[in-house]
């Protein structure tokens, strides 16, 4: 299980070895590291002192500024254009490095329009759907929440809980994003609270999967922890650690 790979290829294409399958949690594309502003999309294009302010920006929670100033570097500028070309090039590197079989469900800063044309064969992608592996059913349900970051795959959460509820009852629930959960969702190096899912904590609730496993927030409050008889797991930061979560059965 991995999550986050933020443009970690090179661990990405060992991430299966020994495992008779992997499943990621989505968010390939590394749009801006905040931990090294020198990579991603962003510093790229305009340089690591731009990157530096934004996120200084974003961390003091002063987002109309931030996007004020990402106006400005972007005038004159054909954006889409432009972040089509770097995920495009990031996403070739990234699916060449995923192993056969690979169950793959979107993060909140992916381009799920553009995966069908790097997916190949032996790895699925599925959001709102289910797939056995080894006897047992897991569901996926991919991308995140609104919020005012604007991130490229959110959704409104009536869509996101009619995804939920069309995977029904099943062993393993697999999400980008966490249950709204404040222990789960409190990254403490960015000090801030990552919007989680009500719906996500509800169908959990309701359907008592065995495990539910996501990734998104970086560096939580707390890894793991039992919801009624779910054992809810953040499958980890794989961009910095590079290491996958095992789960055996």
């Amino acid at each position: 299980m991995v999550s986050d790979v933020h443009g970690n290829a090179r661990d990405l294409a060992r991430a299966g070895d020994g495992a008779d399958a992997l499943v990621c949690l989505g968010d390939l594309v590394l749009f801006l590291d905040y931990a090294d502003h020198s990579r991603g999309i962003f510093p790229e294009l305009f340089g690591v002192e731009m990157a530096d302010r934004i996120v200084e920006l974003r961390t003091a929670r002063r987002f109309a500024e931030a996007r004020e100033l990402a106006r400005g570097l972007w005038a004159g500028i054909d954006k889409d254009a432009a972040v089509e070309r770097a995920v495009r090039k990031q996403y070739a590197e990234l699916f060449a490095a995923f192993p056969t079989p690979t169950y793959a469900t979107y993060g909140n800063v992916d381009v799920p329009p553009l995966w069908p044309e790097y997916a190949r064969p032996g790895t699925t992608v599925l959001d709102g759907e289910r797939a056995e592996i080894g006897g047992w059913i897991f569901g996926f349900v991919g991308g995140g929440l609104r919020t005012p970051m604007r991130t490229p795959y959110e959704i409104d959460d009536e869509v996101y809980a009619g995804r939920l509820a069309a995977l029904g009852e099943v062993d393993v629930l697999c999400s980008h994003i966490p249950p709204d959960v404040p222990e789960l969702c409190y990254d403490t190096v960015a000090r801030r609270f990552e919007r989680g899912s009500s719906a996500l904590l509800e169908t959990i609730l309701a359907t008592r999967p065995k495990y539910a496993l996501f990734g998104h927030v970086h560096q939580p409050l707390a890894r793991r922890m039992r919801i009624g008889v779910t054992e809810c797991v953040n499958v980890g930061h794989f961009a910095s650690t590079g290491t996958p979560w095992a789960l055996e059965w």
